[in-house]
């Protein structure tokens, strides 16, 4: 080898070792070092230390290069036929649930049974051996998530819109169509048709609407209409309603003191209720305060006595920092602490009186038996969380933090006070000439008025307790929907009806033959719900399809008698919000298959065959 070569081969050796040595600590990742607070005899707070210490890598004495799993790629029409095997299998298992004559589906899991008829926690179940085939049924549980998130009902009508859609698409681009150009059809198809379905709505006039949606949406049972109906007229439709589990067989209805508020955890570390995704505290301790929280040692104090205490804290602050976020969920993980951060709710003025009715609804354990509402620690006051002592926290009945609200269920001592602000509030808007002063002050009067229904549910068994909890919910939040934006007939006949504004559609909205296409993709899909219930009624489809098309928009098939009549005079009645919500998210999911062109799965490896054992020779 040339001597100057070799030289030159030398210099650029150590020079790329000494490179890699520099950058080892990157590669591996930066050694965490954890700091005990130097406090009482309390359980310790631990945190990522800032220091800088770092512990020195050790150089591993052989490099070897990690390789993926092997990949199973399919392109074109064969990934979107795999995956459609995958979403006929969980739109199958759900379909049958649908209507009044719909069946319930046994799940079994672990060493549990149940037997339920909710479209989504059907979904959320099911994972299918070909990775492929789940691929498709994964996209299709986003349909039920995005559907349970935004509306709370209507699972099983998204699944089964989006899965037409998905199967009249593919069967569209397999024979020539523009994939883009079909999916830009579909979402304005879509988009007109929720304009259609707002502007027909009607609003929930009474209790009688209240008890159809509900009863509707819990799969016709009159128990589950009444009781919430009466529980919506006891707390109106500003109150909030928390389901629980009673430790009777009976159910039963309670109305206490609470409040409801569109702010959600700032991370889902916090969540305790894994199947919910929500954050559930008994007797909670509750922090108020409008400061921003920057430095760990604002709150360690407050976490380490309620950690002696064993209790919860809800934190409701401006903000917080994300080092200190980070704290929090590392004490969360190792079992230190029980926290969740929630972000105070309002804006401007309206926010710090916002956060004193929240401190007003919550209790501090005195001494002598005294309570009053939590301390409002506010910035203005010179209020320093560092100085905030245990007895300044508020305390709540209950606590349910979902990623978009919280619900305070507040201790029943609260109502007095509660009352008197209140009636402060009523004589200030009597006073005030400000219509936006006013409309806040009502606002405010109606949160505090409406107060919290608690369903304690109760059943013979638990998978009939799981089940009526399940529709209840269903029913609960299909009912504060229609009460948002009215409702639509139900049975699937609203949808039957928009078929007649697919013409003025394609021929006023439309760019292109393709763009067409995507709107008679949409019209194949609106027949999709009404098919289903009639077909689990045992009913033709087709003929319930075409005769409900000739009746006017209030009419359909009403699956239980086998009638055609006014489905809204009947008690047939569907949120809208539900209704469009699903027509929504159906085209979005179907919008993501369609223009798919490839799939990539992890492939399973075969497991190698049993070595067969010979006689006298002992295996290994």
């Amino acid at each position: 080898m040339d001597s100057e070569f070799a030289k030159k081969l030398a210099h650029s050796t150590r020079t790329t070792i000494k490179t890699l040595w520099k950058n080892l600590p990157g590669f591996f990742g930066r050694d965490e070092m954890f700091a005990v607070s130097p406090s009482s005899f309390s359980p310790a707070i631990i945190y990522p230390s800032r220091s800088g210490q770092v512990k020195k890598p050790q150089l591993p004495r052989k490099f070897s290069v990690v390789r993926a799993g092997a990949k199973r790629i399919l392109y074109g029409k064969d990934s979107r036929e795999a995956l459609q095997a995958g979403i006929d299998k969980l739109a199958d298992a759900v379909s049958g649930t649908l209507g009044p004559r719909g069946r319930n589906v046994v799940l079994a899991e672990a060493d549990t049974i149940k037997v339920i008829n909710d479209g989504v926690t059907i979904a959320k179940s099911i994972e299918l051996p070909d990775t492929i085939e789940n691929a498709g049924a994964t996209l299709i549980q986003e349909v039920a998530i995005k559907m349970n998130d935004s509306a709370g009902d209507g699972t099983t009508t998204a699944i089964i819109l989006a899965r037409e859609m998905i199967k009249a698409g593919s069967l569209a681009i397999a024979f020539g169509a523009n994939a883009v150009s079909v999916k830009n059809g579909m979402n304005k198809t879509v988009k007109e048709l929720v304009r259609v379905l707002n502007a027909r709505s009607v609003p929930v006039k009474g209790k009688n609407d209240v008890k159809a949606v509900a009863s509707i949406s819990a799969g016709n049972d009159d128990f589950v209409g009444n009781l919430i109906a009466e529980t919506v007229e006891k707390i109106g439709p500003d109150g909030v309603i928390s389901i629980e589990s009673s430790s009777s067989s009976e159910t039963s209805v309670i109305v206490e003191e609470g409040m409801k508020f569109d702010k959600g955890y700032m991370s889902p570390h916090f969540i305790t209720n894994q199947e919910k995704s929500t954050v559930e505290f008994e007797k909670a301790k509750i922090l108020v305060t409008d400061q921003k929280i920057t430095t760990a040692k604002e709150l360690v104090p407050l976490l380490e006595k309620t950690s002696q205490l064993s209790v919860p804290l809800l934190i409701i602050a401006e903000d917080i920092s994300a080092e200190v976020l980070e704290i929090l969920v590392v004490n969360k993980k190792q079992g230190l602490i029980n926290v969740a951060v929630v972000k105070c709710p309002g804006m401007l003025d309206g926010k710090k009186a916002l956060l004193q009715d929240i401190a007003l609804m919550t209790v501090a354990d005195m001494t002598n038996d005294i309570k009053t509402g939590a301390d409002y620690l506010s910035g203005d006051l010179g209020m320093s969380l560092m100085a905030a002592t245990s007895d300044q926290l508020g305390v709540a009945r209950r606590v349910v933090v979902t990623a978009k609200s919280t619900t305070i269920v507040a201790d029943p001592s609260t109502k007095p006070e509660i009352q008197a602000r209140i009636a402060q509030m009523k004589k200030d808007l009597a006073e005030t000439d400000n219509s936006y002063l006013s409309r806040k002050i009502s606002e405010r009067i109606a949160k505090l008025t409406g107060g919290v229904a608690v369903i304690k549910v109760g059943g013979h068994t638990e998978t009939e307790l799981e089940d009526r909890k399940l529709r209840i919910e269903d029913a609960k939040n299909a009912t504060f929907a229609a009460m948002r934006e009215g409702i639509v007939p139900g049975g699937g006949a609203a949808y039957i009806h928009l078929l007649d504004e697919i013409p003025r559609i394609k021929k006023d909205l439309m760019e292109d033959s393709y763009e067409e296409i995507g709107a008679d993709i949409v019209a194949t899909a609106l027949t999709a719900p009404a098919m289903a219930i009639a077909t689990n009624a045992g009913v033709d489809g087709s003929v319930v399809v075409e005769k409900t098309r000739e009746l006017e928009w209030r009419s359909g098939y009403n699956a239980m008698c086998g009638e055609y009549e006014d489905l809204l005079n009947a008690g047939i009645a569907d949120p809208c919000r539900v209704s469009r919500f699903a027509l929504q998210n159906a085209v979005s999911v179907a919008g993501i298959v369609l223009t798919t062109q490839a799939v990539l799965v992890e492939k399973i490896k075969q497991p190698k065959p049993a070595v067969p054992q010979v006689p006298g020779i002992p295996t290994t």
